[in-house]
């Protein structure tokens, strides 16, 4: 199968495995995604309450192949239509992104393409330069998800500068410690933001930690919700968990808001997004009527980010990318 229009330019396919997401997608230079297939292993890791490193690498051996091949059918091309390779390098779990990493490198050997490693966090702030709501830098960004909270001064596509992040936990791991709290599932973010819409945000006063600077902080949140908690009786927290679901809720919007707001006045009033997969929270996203936001498909990890991140990155040529090693966390 060849390209289906000459005129998007050259095709990336993009692989992303630094979770508990399989994900492939094959994006245009100009931005168009023309196929995202994701698959996740949540179901899976829910048993345990949160992800397994070894199960979910186990599970991305299984997948990887179908999950590439389902995006190219999706994109209605072959990998002879395929320009170049994009792969998620970090950070994440090392075994997940060696799976990615090692698929990534037999097609581009294969194909003789060049390959394009990327930073993970890049690539969220990447989901914001897809067709056909792309936005262009300068902007202040909020990048919030499970394993990361951070403020960032986007300059340009390729590079930003971290202004704050958060001093112990991300908001997304604060949502699943709060769900595990309040006895829902997995992931977390999910199920407090379907409860919270049937309590009121305003029954607990929750603290909002002040920190110097930008950053975050979410542990005394935690801990807050933790006293709460202890201290209602079974049948008198069945009764309020939906109050408390809300008005956590509230505080981790109130805290990543007002930062973000506070990171826009002193950028001059700069424009702001949010990317990452806390940017799909509902009352998050009511918060912030005036910023971009990461279109709901790419909020949580996916592959089309990642060859959206690489349209503005230097790729590696054959075989210089054989050598190529995953990383953990960010430098």
């Amino acid at each position: 199968m060849e390209r289906p229009d000459a005129a998007a330019g050259a095709l990336i396919l993009g692989i992303e495995t630094s979770c508990d997401e399989t994900a492939a997608a094959v994006v245009s230079e100009s931005g168009e995604v023309l196929s995202s297939v994701v698959s996740s292993q949540a179901d899976l890791h829910a048993r345990y309450g949160g992800v397994v490193p070894e199960v979910a690498s186990r599970r991305h051996l299984e997948l990887v192949t179908p999950v590439i091949g389902g995006a190219l059918e999706r994109a209605g091309v072959g990998l002879a239509a395929i320009d170049r390779i994009a792969v998620t390098r970090g950070p994440g779990l090392v075994g997940a992104l060696l799976v990615g990493i090692s698929a990534a490198k037999a097609i581009a050997w294969a194909r003789r393409l060049p390959l394009v490693p990327v930073d993970h966090l890049l690539g969220h702030v990447a989901s914001l330069f897809l067709r056909p709501a792309a936005i262009e830098p300068p902007f202040v960004c909020l990048l919030a998800s499970g394993g990361h909270t951070m403020l960032l001064d986007v300059r340009a596509p390729e590079a930003f500068t971290i202004l704050g992040s958060t001093l112990d936990d991300a908001a997304g791991e604060a949502f699943d410690k709060g769900a595990r709290l309040l006895g829902l599932g997995y992931p977390g973010g999910a199920a407090i933001d379907r409860l919270a819409k049937e309590g009121d945000p305003t029954a607990y006063r929750f603290p909002v930690a002040r920190v110097p600077g930008l950053d975050f902080s979410f542990s005394g949140l935690k801990t807050a919700l933790l006293y709460t908690v202890r201290d209602l009786g079974p049948d008198e927290l069945e009764r309020r968990r939906a109050d408390l679901a809300a008005s956590y809720q509230r505080a981790i919007v109130r805290a990543l808001v007002e930062r973000l707001e506070a990171a826009s006045r002193g950028a001059g009033e700069a424009p702001v997004a949010v990317v990452g997969g806390v940017a799909a929270n509902s009352e998050l996203r009511g918060s912030l009527p005036d910023a971009a936001l990461a279109p709901l498909a790419y909020c949580t990890d996916n592959a089309a980010m990642i060859a959206s991140a690489a349209r503005f990155l230097t790729a590696l040529p054959c075989p210089s990318y054989l050598d190529l090693d995953a990383y953990a966390s960010a430098a």
